[in-house]
């Protein structure tokens, strides 16, 4: 058999987390030469925790289905997408939207939940079912076709019914799942039966949960069609963080500010303190940041969503906590007065900032209280 130009998409952080990124990696070296690379942004703490940024490319942050196209384009001759979903269901409903949100008809073989009972392998073209078959029996996984997905996901349908408005039906939920949209938690499943409807734009229900109104706010306009959505916990494992050593200066420090977090957080690596506004931005933010050994000044009003399994936060941070409703409005004016608009400021002494960041706080309202880490 000819070896073969191989692209492994590597997606989410329980694939690389569980030990199988690498397994099948090393796998797959025996029909070609492989190259693999993340899509998705909570993988990449997961390959950094794991020590395998010189195996899994990590230096960009692209969609699942753009790092299909990047192979693509590279001329790979098949293309492995490898996931860890919660159930079969949603981990097939992931391999479903890549293959359909990819250009042109790439040749994907998913490779899904290898360490569970009903793990998989789906050819999302016919032509590789003879080698997506030879994977499965070596792997000890099941061949699933890409008929047999489309049956499950399409056979009830909680969109039906819903007229002009965009609905789309969530797969593979369970009852008090958090729903995130593009990184934001919209709200909270209620069932297992679930669709978020959207009106010119915007989130205005979601059938079988309760949304949250605070989230639908913050997320603003949205394509929910294209949308990235997420259901359960961003990251589920209990991991040793891995700490990165950086080089930085000890004149000058640059402050960071950050109000989204579906933004690229990593990008911050190299700041010296980031003011991180919201409490899922803020945990998501701490966690990834972590790693670089970067403190957050975390702007939060208690409305806390579990994302992650644990959340780590670098000696040094602070977490303002004040009541509800109240993050966003102070996040701006922090932003306004200190940041200038800014995405990021360089100053000369960070206690400094610190306490005219606290005054500009107490000048809005005495109502807050400061946690220290």
């Amino acid at each position: 058999m000819k070896k073969m130009k191989i692209g492994l998409v590597v997606h989410g952080p329980e694939i690389v987390d569980s030990g199988y990124a690498l397994k099948f990696l090393k796998f797959l070296e025996r029909y070609g030469t492989v190259k693999a690379r993340l899509g998705g942004t909570m993988g990449r703490t997961a390959v950094i925790d794991a020590n395998l940024e010189d195996k899994i490319d990590i230096s960009h942050k692209l969609f699942p289905s753009q790092s299909v196209d990047k192979f693509s384009d590279e001329g790979s001759d098949v293309i492995f997408l490898i996931n860890y979903g919660k159930s079969s269901v949603t981990g097939h409903a992931f391999g479903y939207k890549v293959y359909n949100n990819s250009t042109g008809h790439p040749p994907i073989v998913q490779m899904e939940r290898p360490g569970e009972p009903d793990g998989s392998v789906v050819p999302w073209r016919d032509d590789l079912t003879p080698l997506a078959a030879e994977i499965a029996t070596e792997m000890g996984l099941r061949l699933v076709s890409p008929e047999e997905i489309r049956n499950t996901l399409f056979s009830q349908d909680p969109c039906q019914g819903t007229g002009q408005t965009i609905c789309r039906k969530i797969a593979g939920v369970s009852p008090g799942e958090n729903i995130f949209v593009n990184g934001i938690v919209i709200g909270k499943s209620t069932s297992s039966e679930v669709a978020i409807i959207a009106e010119e734009g915007i989130i205005t229900q979601l059938i079988g949960g309760t949304l949250k109104k605070h989230g639908v706010e913050k997320l603003g306009p949205v394509e929910l069609e294209k949308a990235i959505v997420k259901t359960g916990l961003l990251r589920k494992s209990r991991v040793k963080p891995r700490i990165l050593k950086s080089e930085k200066s000890n004149t000058h420090f640059t402050i960071a500010y950050l109000s989204h977090a579906a933004e690229d957080i990593y990008k911050l690596k190299n700041a010296d303190l980031v003011v991180t506004v919201g409490d899922d931005t803020t945990l998501v933010a701490a966690d990834i940041l972590y790693r670089f050994n970067v403190p957050i000044i975390g702007i939060t009003d208690g409305d806390l969503d579990k994302v992650v399994e644990e959340g780590f936060k670098t000696e040094g941070s602070l977490i303002i906590e004040f009541e509800s409703g109240w993050d966003d409005l102070v996040g701006e004016k922090i932003f306004s007065e200190l940041f200038n608009h800014q995405e990021s400021i360089e100053i000369e002494n960070i206690e400094n900032f610190k306490s005219k960041l606290l005054q500009i706080i107490s000048n809005i309202t005495s109502q807050y209280q400061v946690r220290y880490s």
